[in-house]
């Protein structure tokens, strides 16, 4: 639910003089209780204005997202640095999160939206490399060589894999045919004599 700037100011006040402003529908009351001290705070803090809806988001750069994130890392709670600047302490909570996992690079805006249909549609500059240095192109021919020789090296490995598989599969063949012949010449087995029993 969202409250006018009037609205606000008015709980707010009550709020001063030891009463509690009636509930709101829809919403529990220990809960509205907990947002009327949350917009004291922030009054009391930042002053009466930064209660008001503003028209469009705030865009905050990422050097005003690492000066609140360096307050809560050197040890202040999450709770007082998100009040003193005006926003939402799961807000900030969410750039500490992203600054312990990627740096500060987790704290620049990133693209919202979708992707376009037709990337065509904006096509960007296209980035000359560099240059190489005479050591550079010296290590990327270095480089390729020693990947052919590897990319040989591996060729040599699989066909003398192939082979030994075909030469396997060869000494198998000729493995069951002794088997089968020995199989056709198989001499019956007599029958077991009798046994002594030793005193």
């Amino acid at each position: 639910m969202r409250y006018s700037h009037e609205y606000k100011l008015e709980c707010i006040e009550l709020y001063r003089q030891g009463i509690w402003p009636e509930t709101p529908e829809g919403i529990k009351t220990s809960n509205f209780h907990q947002m009327v001290r949350y917009w004291v705070r922030i009054e009391e803090q930042n002053g009466p204005d930064a209660l008001k809806h503003l028209g469009n988001n705030k865009v905050w750069t990422p050097e005003a997202k690492y000066e609140l994130v360096a307050k809560v890392l050197a040890g202040q709670s999450n709770k007082s640095v998100a009040v003193s600047a005006g926003i939402n302490n799961g807000m900030l909570y969410t750039w500490v999160r992203k600054y312990k996992e990627l740096g500060y690079n987790g704290l620049v805006n990133e693209k919202k939206g979708r992707k376009s249909k037709n990337p065509d549609m904006k096509k960007r500059k296209q980035i000359e490399p560099k240059p190489l240095t005479e050591s550079e192109r010296e290590e990327l021919i270095r480089l390729r060589a020693e990947i052919a020789a590897m990319k040989a090296e591996i060729e040599v490995v699989k066909k003398d894999r192939l082979e030994t598989r075909k030469m396997g599969c060869a000494t198998q063949g000729e493995k069951s045919s002794n088997h089968q012949s020995a199989q056709r010449r198989r001499i019956p087995i007599k029958a077991p004599t009798k046994r002594f029993k030793y005193a």
